[in-house]
């Protein structure tokens, strides 16, 4: 065995041993160790913005683009956000050891249904540093070993998130190997630990780009959460209020384009084409987003933009650029939805209610909303307190990926000498 796989082994050895002391660990002790973190997150502010520095330096050395450097840049704001995240968590209740469901059968047997933990988790993950202190909290929190592996650009950041976590662990006199960093910025890990750490290793879950998370789908013998991209959709729809349009519109597309609950393409009903068309637009490209359009709105918009390909249909941007496609009515719409959408958060702006429910039952997005901003795709701002990811997986866990998300559950039968007949 080589040293690099040698290394990987011990890590998951640690893990699946610190993932059993995790099952009884009780909830004063998990937030007594997440309350110690938040006071090393303030504490050493300034050691992890000068490790961030370095994070910034390495990747524009790599010429990353724009994307790539916005996500992985923190500050003192987006670390108090992070304890603002971390101290979410700890007001929530213990996801272990719920009742999720109990009945008596007609011969006496007592049947419940008791939420429980995964084990020993592995997230693989770009970019933003934040990631390292959400999920490894969420982790703990659910009674869940992690193994993180961040991505090259975000060493360093990562690694002293994840050190200050151990650290706080340790203070409490417990398991510090409950939270894995994989220190190394070398890919083929990523690869053996995908082929190779089944028996130490119960989930993955990938938080990245396209690539990363079709490489790890493709690549996995352990189960894994995530989603592709997120394309996501507006459709404005002939019954809308415009002004309530324009807003929805320009939050969606514009609050934040580099995440993946940014609007990638709008829909405007055929019907609303002459009266909505050129102020949605036209709210657009004042604020510096390129407008990407099927050729029949040259009728209509008399603003710059470019001749829509089918290929702009299935692209998610991360930037300011949007996609303009006309549909005839909700079919058409959903329709559209369906065949380009990547399964993920998509919205109806419409005063019609059974349109609106025809919308969000008919699209297969995981997040479906009406008069709503796609921007709402996350953990936190459904109440779920931070995420991991959003899942667009068919089969449970679906959308955002909270505390609640990471456990999973046996059935407990209590008798009293029943036999089967």
């Amino acid at each position: 065995m080589s040293k690099k796989n040698n290394y990987m082994i011990k890590l998951g050895k640690k893990a699946k041993i610190a993932s059993k002391r995790l099952e009884s660990a009780d909830l004063k002790l998990k937030n007594s160790i997440l309350e110690k973190y938040l006071g090393y997150l303030k504490r050493d502010k300034k050691k992890i913005l000068k490790e961030n520095d370095k994070d910034i330096l390495y990747t524009k050395s790599k010429k990353n683009n724009f994307a790539v450097l916005n996500r992985l840049k923190i500050d003192s704001y987006k670390i108090e956000q992070m304890r603002e995240s971390i101290y979410e968590i700890i007001k929530f209740k213990d996801p272990i050891g719920k009742i999720l469901f109990s009945t008596k059968r007609p011969n006496g047997l007592v049947v419940k249904k008791i939420s429980i933990p995964i084990g020993v988790i592995g997230i693989i993950y770009e970019s933003r540093p934040n990631v390292t202190a959400d999920v490894a909290a969420l982790c703990f929190k659910s009674s869940n070993a992690v193994i993180l592996k961040g991505g090259s650009e975000a060493f360093n950041t990562n690694k002293i998130l994840s050190d200050l976590f151990r650290k706080a662990i340790k203070n409490k006199n417990f398991d510090e190997n409950c939270v894995q960093f994989i220190k190394n910025r070398n890919r083929s890990t990523v690869d053996y630990l995908l082929s190779n750490m089944k028996e130490y290793i119960d989930i993955i879950i990938p938080r990245g780009g396209k690539n990363l998370v079709q490489k790890v789908q493709t690549k996995s013998v352990i189960p894994t959460i995530g989603h592709l991209e997120g394309i996501c959709h507006v459709y404005v729809n002939s019954e809308s209020n415009l002004n309530m349009a324009i807003k929805v519109l320009k939050n969606s597309k514009m609050r934040n384009t580099t995440i993946c609950g940014a609007a990638e393409t709008l829909l405007i009903d055929s019907k609303c084409l002459k009266t909505h068309s050129k102020p949605l637009l036209d709210s657009l490209n004042k604020m510096g987003c390129k407008i990407i359009g099927e050729k029949i709105l040259q009728k209509y918009y008399k603003g710059n933009f470019t001749i829509a390909k089918e290929e702009d249909w299935k692209t998610e941007y991360l930037h300011s650029t949007i996609s303009v496609k006309v549909v005839d009515g909700v079919n058409d719409a959903i329709d559209h939805i369906n065949k380009y959408g990547t399964n993920h958060t998509d919205t109806i702006i419409t005063k019609n209610k059974k349109i609106a429910k025809k919308f969000v039952m008919g699209v297969k997005s995981s997040i479906a909303a009406h008069n709503a901003s796609t921007q709402f795709a996350d953990g936190g701002e459904l109440g779920f307190g931070a995420e991991i990811g959003i899942s667009t997986n068919k089969m449970p866990p679906r959308g955002p990926v909270g505390l609640e998300q990471l456990t999973t559950y046996k059935y407990i039968l209590k008798g009293n000498g029943q036999v089967r007949n």
